[in-house]
């Protein structure tokens, strides 16, 4: 319970620092630069986010789950900055990737895992699904350069 209150408090802490220092940048007229900035530099570029499970071509049930896969980097929690780190997208169905330079969307085919889980239950209809893995910094903007699973199709029974 007290490691659960002082995660959640530092990711307060990490947000709020985030967003004084975004509202700073846009007072001064530098939107641009402000979103640039929190894009992570990785320091190891053989950073890999894959998926350990289902298999590409997997034949699932309608509830099943999916194991994500980080090489070279840590996970953290959105709303915490600690460089070499990040926390999981989920991509469900996206045919195109969101803007690469600002803030992952949160929908049903764009899943945030801010806690920085290391796997999900998903619930999907019958049919053919596809699934890809990116990476967002603490603001769930997208790593420079761009950390993403190859992208799998799963087909739900």
């Amino acid at each position: 319970m007290a490691q659960t209150k002082a995660l959640l408090k530092a990711m307060l802490l990490g947000t709020a620092i985030t967003a004084a220092g975004a509202a700073l940048a846009g007072h001064h007229g530098d939107a641009k630069h402000a979103e640039v900035k929190h894009a992570q530099k990785i320091k190891a570029p053989k950073a890999s986010a894959y998926i350990i499970s289902p298999a590409d071509g997997e034949t699932v049930g309608q509830t099943f789950t999916v194991k994500f896969g980080l090489q070279g980097m840590g996970v953290a929690p959105a709303g915490v900055v600690r460089e070499g780190t990040g926390h999981h997208h989920l991509l469900i169905d996206v045919d195109e990737l969101p803007a690469l330079n600002k803030p992952l969307p949160s929908t049903d085919q764009v899943r945030h895992f801010g806690g920085g889980q290391t796997e999900t239950t998903l619930k999907l209809k019958p049919g053919k699904h596809t699934l890809q893995l990116i990476l967002g910094d603490h603001m769930h903007v997208p790593h420079k350069p761009v950390i993403k699973s190859k992208k799998i199709t799963v087909y739900v029974k």
